[in-house]
């Protein structure tokens, strides 16, 4: 075991980094020139910036990376989690949830200067921070006992269900998951995101008929449209509806309704609904469904082996363990699939734009996105590789293009 993890760590990393040498070899090959289809909407300036952004990004990155996997072999093979096991060697299972949530905390306790540094350095040299200390401390205070208060509740029913559900625990634990994933996907909207951000009903009249008429024509209903106070953290610009059922909700970031027209923003808000009028959110939560029970029943053919434990630096056999364990370890093998789940995203996305095309104006949808990637200094010249392995959107140039060629309505 220890020979296949190391084997997929390196293999990943190495993969990793050799995308992003090329994603910036792209980057700054193509710096000095804007692309002929953006030349009269995007200034030099703003390309440039875009690429300097990029660059930027891709070079902490090659930093994090490596560390991210340095740490890894700390936790496991450098003995880590055995040293924990062994502080909360009560054997019970309030006992496991300690070691959880403890190895989880001391995780992200670690790879806290990497997030301090991309936000107060990386964002704020290319002015896109707007997250104060204060601020940050206190979204990091809430996050910490978010994650007490309802991963506690889940970690301990999970490994309940692994010691007392029978030989069937993994079906009721792939249950059970699917439950809390469609729970929280109803409640965030309403419970959680507004403990980090500050929603107000859309007070724009002119944008807010455009929107209650782009629902009637498509026939979707919506428990409102808010306006998000994410200029408080980042200058960056998005719009997006979340929810299930009734609670479904139409969110547009401050900076969105400030750099946008209101037939843009119509437009992008077109887009978004497409994903759910053509059943984008079913079709994934089925993917996340499937491979989630395909993940939990690998677990169960792991969690009792003892090689498992040994050769990832853990001498004895504990679900709290395994369950650590193998939430690490299953990415480094499911990350050759990322390219074909790439790949279905931007189908996706190339089908909610000819949606918004078809139900709203596609021009504005078109000047909006140009906007937008001026405004979030998104790279115009990707490298092909590095966007099939990690853009769940269409590269701009072919997104434009296709969009550009849509018919739009009279």
């Amino acid at each position: 075991m220890t020979a296949l993890f190391l084997a997929a760590l390196f293999a990943s990393l190495g993969v990793r980094l050799w995308l992003s040498l090329r994603q910036e070899r792209s980057v700054r090959a193509h710096r000095a020139a804007v692309p002929a289809a953006f030349a009269e909407s995007i200034p030099l300036a703003a390309h440039e910036k875009a690429a300097d952004y990029t660059v930027a990004r891709l070079r902490f990155g090659r930093i994090v990376q490596p560390a991210r996997a340095a740490l890894l072999v700390a936790f496991t093979l450098g003995g880590g989690l055995q040293a924990l096991a062994r502080f909360w060697d009560q054997g019970t299972l309030l006992a496991g949830v300690a070691f959880v949530l403890s190895t989880l905390f001391l995780a992200e306790l670690c790879l806290l200067p990497f997030a301090i540094y991309r936000t107060f350095v990386i964002e704020e040299r290319f002015g896109f921070n707007r997250t104060t200390p204060a601020l940050f401390l206190s979204d990091l205070v809430k996050q910490s006992l978010l994650a007490v208060v309802l991963g506690g509740p889940l970690v301990f029913g999970a490994l309940w269900l692994v010691s007392s559900g029978g030989a069937a625990w993994w079906v009721w634990l792939w249950a059970g998951w699917v439950g809390v994933s469609l729970f929280f996907t109803w409640a965030y909207p309403v419970l959680i995101a507004p403990l980090f951000f500050k929603f107000t009903p859309l007070a724009d009249a002119e944008l807010l008929q455009r929107i209650q008429d782009l629902l009637r024509r498509t026939g979707f209903q919506s428990d409102g449209v808010f306006v998000m106070d994410g200029s408080r953290r980042s200058s960056h610009a998005n719009a997006y509806f979340t929810g299930l059922g009734r609670r479904k909700r139409i969110v547009l970031f401050d900076t969105l309704c400030g750099m946008l027209a209101p037939p843009e923003v119509e437009s992008v808000l077109a887009h978004e609904l497409g994903h759910f009028k053509l059943n984008h959110l079913w079709w994934r939560l089925g993917a996340g469904v499937a491979m989630g029970l395909l993940g939990i029943a690998v677990l169960a053919l792991v969690i009792d082996r003892a090689w498992f434990y040994t050769g990832l630096g853990v001498d004895e056999v504990a679900a709290h363990a395994g369950l650590v364990l193998f939430l690490w370890v299953a990415p480094l093998f499911t990350f050759p699939l990322r390219p074909l789940l790439s790949a279905w995203s931007r189908r996706h996305e190339y089908a909610a734009d000819a949606f918004a095309a078809a139900h709203s104006d596609g021009r504005a949808l078109v000047s909006a996105l140009v906007k937008m990637y001026e405004h979030n200094a998104a790279t115009l010249t990707p490298d092909p590789i590095h966007s099939a392995f990690h853009d769940t959107h269409p590269p701009a140039p072919l997104r434009v293009a296709r969009l550009s060629s849509a018919r739009t309505p009279t």
